[in-house]
């Protein structure tokens, strides 16, 4: 029998992506910034394309179908009615879109055609799936579970800003939309522009800086009361509605209106890399709060509407770990699955699940823990190729042909306090490194979380560390009763490990410098932990070295954070590897057998 192979894509809004599937399989997916080292690359995935069709030795002939992730002409009718709502404002956003549409986006078959023409003769149709139906579809079919409700929420798609449906068997059913200019995944991204954060990227340190804020401050209660009051109708069901005069996104210029906001907060729109002061972590909460309730009240609606046990989620908003995290809490749900790519770049696995499960009308069977693989479909790379490369630069290394003395060799730098490049097997699909391109150091270290941002990230030093954990030992430091593999939980710090902390201090750099745990470096100001929970199945030699390490020293857990510095996307190759451990204060890198030493 011939197999079915398809080709999903992402593109030309924020994190292009390619994914390969092979009847029903999930055999292949990267983003393109990997390659292209522009991070959150829009542009079409030519490079990743290039990749999964390398990864199986196929050609772009043997293709079946080639599937993209949202509806072009819909997307184009919802532009239109919204130029026409605001006009004569939106002009200048007017005349730099509209041609883009007519000379390609409107003709996206042509253009899909064109971009890979370079890889040879194209006869699969093109297909299209709508933005929140891949979204949806990424999440449930890659998921353990024959019947799950599903919550996707995002900026927007076509016209849908969130979605409520149904997935049972091989088929995925719509319920409940909520639709543009009305948007969770907007209204966050309004708050972190307006916070001098970088919008579809910062969103992650508007979630990082909200704990610094003092929860029963006057301040931060009636700045929740004003976004609730003044900015969104937020209704039992948890839909909202924008109060579209504060907003600037309709008319393509910026997210928000800064001088109606700060006639409502009181302060101005804070300027990139300017300080951080004590309202803007109020305001941080304020959202991220309000957030929380309205993912809340979606779960309990999709819960009402399938009366399903089971929870699957995708989208933009998915991603906020500290709403996922409390959503365990509501008790509305036995289990939650969470696609680990669950922005535009997972869309582009959705779009090719899509087709073959509701095109081809397939059978499906769920598998356990489920079908990602941990994540890990992006390329990997043979000893050979970092010798190759290692030789070029006259570098210094040690091979190891026992992998069990290269991991002791690792432990030791760890308890030595250094930082570790970590580089194994195939590369993270998705924003999370979980253990293949991360940058390791130990967690028991009071100073290792500020020097990661200052001398490896190069970041902002409020933003938090995450640790990884053997999955056994999860319970013995978090509040924590599932499984968290791809790092999209926020829970507490147990009880017996916190150190006590007497008096509030003025300000957030006094905050961080308070050790609050015996695993300080990924202890937040709040008590917390982005968890990513680890085990032998997904990846046995990431566990090892947790167990070499817990054998050290009794503790089980180590600080992971991305294989990169700021601004720039996650390493994909040795070189990369190398260039960023070169060009920081890294101490050690390690790339699959062999291990580079800084003198």
């Amino acid at each position: 029998m011939v197999p079915h192979i398809i080709l999903g894509i992402s593109a030309f809004y924020h994190d292009s992506a390619a994914a390969l599937v092979i009847d029903g399989k999930i055999i292949a997916a990267a983003q393109e910034e990997r390659f292209t080292r522009i991070k959150h690359d829009a542009s079409f995935p030519i490079h990743a394309v290039r990749y999964v069709l390398e990864e199986t030795g196929l050609t772009i002939s043997q293709i079946s179908s080639i599937v993209f992730y949202d509806k072009p002409l819909l997307k184009f009718e919802r532009l239109l009615e919204t130029y026409h709502a605001v006009a004569p404002r939106g002009i200048k956003s007017f005349l730099t879109a509209i041609p883009v549409w007519i000379k390609d986006k409107l003709f996206l078959r042509r253009m899909i055609r064109r971009e890979l023409s370079s890889l040879g003769k194209i006869s699969a149709p093109i297909l299209f799936t709508e933005h929140h139906l891949s979204h949806a579809a990424s999440a449930f079919y890659p998921s353990p579970f024959d019947e799950a409700a599903i919550l996707t929420i995002d900026g927007v798609g076509e016209w849908a800003t969130t979605t409520i449906g149904h997935g049972k068997g091989s088929q995925i059913t719509m319920l409940h939309e909520v639709h543009f200019p009305h948007s969770v995944g907007l209204l966050y991204s309004a708050f972190t522009y307006y916070l001098g954060f970088r919008v579809n990227s910062g969103e992650y340190k508007l979630m990082g800086l909200a704990p610094y804020s003092d929860a029963q401050s006057k301040q931060t209660k009636d700045f929740q009361k004003k976004i609730l009051q003044e900015l969104i109708v937020l209704k039992d069901d948890g839909s909202l509605q924008l109060n579209i005069a504060y907003f600037k996104f309709l008319t393509g210029l910026r997210m928000a209106d800064d001088q109606k906001w700060e006639k409502l907060f009181g302060f101005p729109r804070r300027l990139p890399e300017s300080d951080i002061r004590s309202e803007h972590a109020n305001l941080a909460l304020a959202i991220q709060q309000v957030t929380e309730e309205i993912v809340f009240r979606l779960a309990r609606t999709a819960q009402s509407l399938t009366n399903s046990r089971h929870l699957v989620m995708a989208g933009g908003v998915a991603l906020n770990s500290v709403a996922n995290g409390k959503l365990l809490d509501q008790n509305l749900f036995d289990q939650i699955w969470i696609q680990p790519a669950a922005g535009d770049a997972g869309g582009a696995l959705g779009a090719a699940l899509a087709s073959w499960y509701i095109g081809q009308q397939a059978p499906r069977t769920t598998q356990l823990p489920d079908a990602m693989q941990g994540g890990y479909l992006g390329p990997s790379f043979t000893n050979r190729a970092i010798e190759h490369l290692l030789l070029q630069n006259s570098t210094d290394y040690t091979y190891f042909e026992d992998i069990t003395k290269l991991v002791d060799k690792v432990v030791q730098h760890l308890i030595d306090g250094k930082v570790v490049g970590w580089f194994q097997g195939r590369m993270e699909f998705g924003p999370r490194a979980l253990g293949n391109r991360s940058i390791l150091a130990d967690a028991r270290h009071p100073a290792m979380q500020q020097r990661l941002n200052q001398k490896i990230k190069f970041r902002e030093s409020f933003r938090p560390f995450a640790p990884s954990v053997l999955e056994e030992d999860a319970v013995d430091y978090f509040d924590l009763e599932t499984s968290s593999p791809y790092m999209l939980l926020v829970r507490p710090v147990q009880m017996n490990r916190r150190e006590d902390i007497s008096g509030q201090p003025d300000n957030w750099q006094e905050q961080l410098a308070q050790i609050r745990s015996d695993i300080p470096a990924v202890t937040h100001v709040d008590y917390s932990a982005r968890i990513q929970t680890v085990n032998d199945q997904a990846n046995p030699r990431f566990a090892q070295l947790l167990r070499a390490f817990k054998k050290q020293t009794g503790c089980g857990l180590l600080v992971n954070t991305s294989f990169n510095v700021r601004d720039e996307p996650i390493v994909c190759t040795p070189a990369d590897a190398y260039r960023c451990f070169q060009q920081t204060e890294m101490d050690v890198l390690v790339m699959e057998n062999y291990i580079l030493v800084k003198a």
